[in-house]
């Protein structure tokens, strides 16, 4: 694990430590604990994005202020962002979504004015740079996931990324139930545990599988790249159509997902479907969960509303061919 922790700090070249964990999940909750955040407390989210960017606040008590979506690119909608800020809030949780990272030099601008922690989730944002900087290096926590069908997997698994060694050696301890792991292995631990910890290490198997994969992350990146940018050349002009995240020229996408927000979206699910295309929408607002009702302003997402049914995830992974990109092309420019 701590090979596989290294390498992957090297590859990416961050500049701060890494601590492999079970599940991005865990490397999110993680951040949370270790940035303080207390019940009582506000942080906002991303109102469109995984729930596992959101439920881990809920084991605390934290008060979650969930934030439209700009209508271009699905991530946070900074205006909404500034309108939130209340005495109680202490952090920003913002999510790449697709791969395509956030407007960080906003975020940060709005945290350092109110004191407030930035946490990116980018699950979906590994390679992804902002202005040039490797996503991971701009602010004190990022999470990055390994789940099954991410960029780089470990069948699951996560990484955060956090500000100091001094962070990370506390981040190690809670990471395994709150025992110092090397006092222990080095036979002068006292026996004791002096705060909460969980059962969130990676496992020697899943870095193992990382270690490899590692070797064709350039490879992964190069290939969702290219075929990200077949579809934005056959897809741009097509009426009705809309894709997200287009010409963001300050950034390099990661190629997540590819997403279009398109008129009459379940006729064309039906279309491609008749011709064995997948799509879907991968995402869910949180706001519909039951789960979350304490936190919902209804009226306050208005670009989520606008988006709820048109936003549609067409096919991208290694899987496919530049051809089969230019079937599910061909298939959309025919009409739905």
């Amino acid at each position: 694990m701590d090979q596989f922790e290294q390498q992957f700090a090297r590859q990416l070249e961050l500049n701060h430590p890494t601590l492999a964990t079970g599940a991005g999940t865990d490397a999110l909750h993680l951040a949370y604990v270790l940035s303080g955040l207390q019940a009582g407390d506000e942080v906002i989210v991303p109102v469109f994005t995984c729930t596992a960017t959101n439920i881990p606040l809920l084991y605390h008590g934290i008060e979650i202020r969930f934030a439209d979506i700009q209508p271009d690119t699905m991530n946070l909608d900074l205006d909404h962002v500034r309108r939130l800020i209340s005495p109680k809030t202490k952090a920003i949780v913002c999510v790449h979504y697709g791969g395509l990272p956030c407007d960080m030099d906003e975020i940060h601008e709005i945290a350092d004015r109110h004191e407030l922690t930035v946490i990116e989730d980018a699950a979906h944002a590994i390679g992804a740079r902002y202005k040039g900087q490797i996503i991971g290096n701009i602010s004190p926590y990022t999470m990055y996931s390994f789940q099954a069908i991410k960029h780089l997997t470990t069948g699951d698994g996560g990484m955060l990324v956090v500000p100091d060694e001094e962070t990370a050696e506390r981040a190690r301890r809670i990471r395994w139930f709150g025992i110092d792991r090397s006092a222990k292995q080095g036979g002068y631990w006292d026996n004791d545990i002096v705060e909460v910890g969980y059962k969130y290490q990676m496992t020697d198997i899943a870095a193992a599988m990382g270690l490899a994969g590692l070797n064709e992350l350039d490879e992964i990146l190069a290939t969702r790249r290219r075929l990200f940018q077949i579809y934005c050349e056959r897809l741009r002009d097509v009426p009705g159509l809309q894709i997200i995240g287009l010409d963001h020229t300050d950034r390099e996408h990661a190629c997540w997902l590819y997403t279009v927000a398109v008129d009459r979206r379940q006729a064309l699910i039906d279309k491609l479907r008749a011709v064995h295309i997948e799509s879907g929408r991968v995402h869910y607002r949180n706001d519909r969960y039951s789960i979350f009702k304490d936190y919902v302003r209804p009226g306050d997402y208005p670009h989520m509303d606008a988006l709820e049914d048109r936003y549609l995830v067409l096919p991208l992974h290694t899987r496919l061919s530049d051809e089969d990109v230019e079937r599910v092309c061909d298939t959309i420019q025919n009409g739905w």
